[in-house]
């Protein structure tokens, strides 16, 4: 169907309908621009952003922190410990 065939199907629909449409048309737009915001914002780079780096083993902002040093394992244990309880 061609965009002037689909504009002739609209105008043959009564007044009502033709706000439905109108009406659906615009709910789409609201819904596939917020999907469309969601997906741009996944283009971060994860790996070389600082804040998230400073978390990572071997992070840039982690290198310098002698206080974090040793976190790796402490959150390691930390897992194991809450884990493996068992939750009856």
């Amino acid at each position: 169907m061609t965009q002037q065939e689909l504009f002739n199907e609209f105008l043959s629909l009564p007044a009502e309908a033709q706000r439905q449409v109108i009406d659906y048309i615009a709910f789409l737009r609201q819904r596939y621009a917020a999907v469309e915001s969601a997906s741009q914002s996944a283009d971060i780079d994860l790996i070389n952003d600082s804040f998230i780096g400073m978390w990572s083993v071997g992070g840039a902002g982690r290198r310098h922190r002698q206080d974090l040093a040793d976190s790796t394992a402490w959150v390691r244990g930390v897992r194991e410990n809450e884990w493996s309880k068992s939750h009856d």
